[in-house]
């Protein structure tokens, strides 16, 4: 609510019941024939669902009356209704609460997330967020990154990010698993910086043996307010052997809201 006030924008509340195949549900929300007690039960958990959802509303309308609210609610499988919605309606933007996962290592075993799922396939930014924040102020911008020229594709969203937290500082923040690669960490994120005219940042290297474990320890330590990092979104064998993308890892291990986006998404 607080980022759509601040970026002029709408907010659709979206919630799925996962309803099974044969569950007697049909997709206006009603029984079918011949529907079981299951179906009956689906069909209050809705009315249930959007009573909930109104009361949302009211409350928003409260708070920030200048921002318009819809609701939505969607049956079927999580992951593919959200996305559905997300392609139907051109959403700009997802925002997704999550639990702060283990580490990588730990978390390697373990079935995807719903947040870690959006995070690689939905066409737009997400926004994972693990922890309240009811003041959402963003005083400090972790942008993680190799500085290749792939992230140079970054940039016009990277710059939006900051254009919307004018007051905030912007960490470029190297990871490397060396000590004796900083100094080429710090002349990449330099020259990244005069090839795109960033002329307020802060460059910062770090040591870890992962990716996924060093930008979630420096934002902790640093106190970031937003950590913001491109996603790849791969997916099948690739995905499954490399244990998911990093971008994945650190959007339910750190603490501070995270906000990905895949580099053709401007």
């Amino acid at each position: 609510m607080q980022l759509a006030h601040r970026t002029h924008g709408q907010i659709t509340l979206l919630h799925v019941v996962d309803a099974s195949a044969g569950s007697g549900m049909v997709t206006t929300g009603g029984v079918s024939s011949g529907a079981s007690l299951h179906g009956v039960f689906m069909v209050e958990l809705l009315q249930r669902t959007k009573h909930r959802m109104r009361q949302l509303i009211a409350e928003m309308a409260r708070i920030a009356p200048e921002v318009t609210v819809h609701d939505q609610v969607a049956t079927g499988n999580v992951d593919e209704a959200i996305l559905e919605v997300i392609r139907e309606q051109h959403m700009d933007l997802v925002v997704i609460g999550a639990q702060v996962h283990a580490p990588a290592f730990l978390h390697l075993f373990e079935l995807d997330s719903h947040a870690e799922r959006l995070v690689r396939l939905a066409p737009c930014p997400v926004l994972t967020v693990k922890l309240p924040a009811p003041h959402f102020e963003v005083r400090s911008i972790v942008f993680a990154s190799d500085f290749s020229q792939e992230a140079d594709r970054a940039v016009k969203s990277l710059k939006q990010v900051c254009a919307a937290f004018p007051e905030a500082t912007l960490h470029l923040l190297d990871v490397v698993t060396r000590a004796e690669d900083y100094s080429n960490a710090i002349d990449r994120i330099n020259a990244f910086a005069d090839r795109h005219h960033i002329l307020n940042f802060e460059p910062d290297v770090v040591n870890a043996p992962q990716v996924s474990i060093g930008v979630p320890r420096y934002a902790e330590q640093s106190h970031a307010d937003l950590v913001v990092m491109l996603s790849h979104g791969r997916t099948g064998l690739w995905h499954f052997l490399h244990g998911g993308s990093t971008a994945e890892s650190v959007a339910v291990q750190a603490k501070a809201p995270v906000l990905t986006f895949h580099p053709e998404t401007f």
